[in-house]
């Protein structure tokens, strides 16, 4: 990949445009190339200080008006001569003339490899499926069960104290109930499903603070999991404790994961409590030298409205070199 399709793939993806093959592409070759991770970086903080401010609407009759000067555009263009008419409609016809068997022929074709293609998957299907039948009969029901499948809420959280064991209740058709460590998957996952879908408050929270200890912790959060609902918490959770919570739990993550570190910008940017983005200003600074940061950082510490915010920001920046 050169750099100038790069450059073009780098805005895609920073608009979660970019499919994954290409994603990945890319991302192989700003591994090798600093100039393209620097585009990168600073699209990366144009987009953040863009997000920062209101988006002013357009005025009620600005579309009225563009279609008007349209219009007047289009009636200005000189009007074309019969020989030009005449020559244009002569190449459409001939197009069209030699179009007509070429597609033809790609339909005929294209026709008996979907067919032959379709009967293909079909057998395969049923091949599958009827294996898959004949290994779940001979497996017992327990194996087969999802303590997260067809989860109505959690009921409730309890720790063990000074341990890691975790009594999860939850209710499906009949209350149930699925006991283990932190470190269990099925734990892991009822938590997760608790987050967002829980019969109280209580739940919910405590759900989120005991992921967040996990990943405080040190013990493993991947990005699929527990990282993302974290994020999830972060951005969108009603509660600020709990927005506090996530935005700790996070913390381990800033260096490492770009994402992590766009939703604890965005909080410094967005979030109503100030004592969550004084924590994201304090969280941020181990990766103050990223461009993106830098300049939020800047932002913030100019022109934000909180002073207590703005002296935390300077704080932070008088302690790393200014951008060039």
């Amino acid at each position: 990949m050169n750099c100038e399709l790069a450059h073009e793939r780098i805005v895609m993806a920073a608009y979660g445009e970019l499919p994954d093959d290409a994603a990945h592409e890319l991302d192989r070759h700003l591994a090798s190339c600093p100039e393209c991770q620097k585009v990168r970086e600073q699209l990366r903080a144009l987009k953040l200080l863009a997000d920062a401010y209101p988006v002013e609407e357009p005025a009620a009759n600005l579309a009225a008006r563009s279609r008007l000067r349209l219009e007047d555009a289009l009636d200005a263009l000189p009007p074309k001569t019969w020989l030009e008419r005449f020559a244009q409609r002569l190449s459409h016809n001939f197009a069209s003339l030699h179009a007509a068997p070429v597609a033809a022929s790609l339909l005929l074709l294209i026709g008996a490899g979907a067919g032959a293609l379709g009967g293909y998957h079909m057998a395969q299907s049923r091949a599958a499926h009827d294996s898959e039948t004949a290994r779940a009969a001979k497996l017992p029901e327990a194996n087969q069960a999802n303590p997260a499948e067809g989860v109505a809420n959690i009921s409730s959280i309890v720790r063990q104290p000074n341990s890691e064991q975790v009594e999860v209740r939850y209710n499906k058709l009949v209350p149930a109930e699925k006991k283990g460590s932190l470190d269990d998957p099925d734990i892991r996952q009822l938590l997760m499903l608790a987050s967002g879908n829980a019969t109280s408050d209580n739940v919910h929270d405590r759900s989120v603070q005991l992921l967040a200890d996990e990943c405080r912790a040190g013990h493993a959060c991947n990005g699929e999991g527990i990282r993302d609902v974290l994020m999830y918490v972060l951005r969108y959770d009603r509660n600020s404790g709990v927005r506090l919570n996530a935005l700790q739990g996070l913390q381990p993550y800033v260096a490492e994961d770009v994402r992590v570190r766009d939703a604890v910008l965005e909080a410094l940017l967005n979030d109503s409590d100030p004592h969550i983005r004084t924590a994201a200003i304090n969280m941020l600074e181990p990766v103050d030298a990223d461009t993106s940061v830098r300049q939020v950082l800047h932002t913030v510490a100019h022109s934000d409205q909180n002073p207590q915010i703005r002296l935390v920001s300077r704080q932070v920046l008088s302690r790393v070199p200014e951008i060039q």
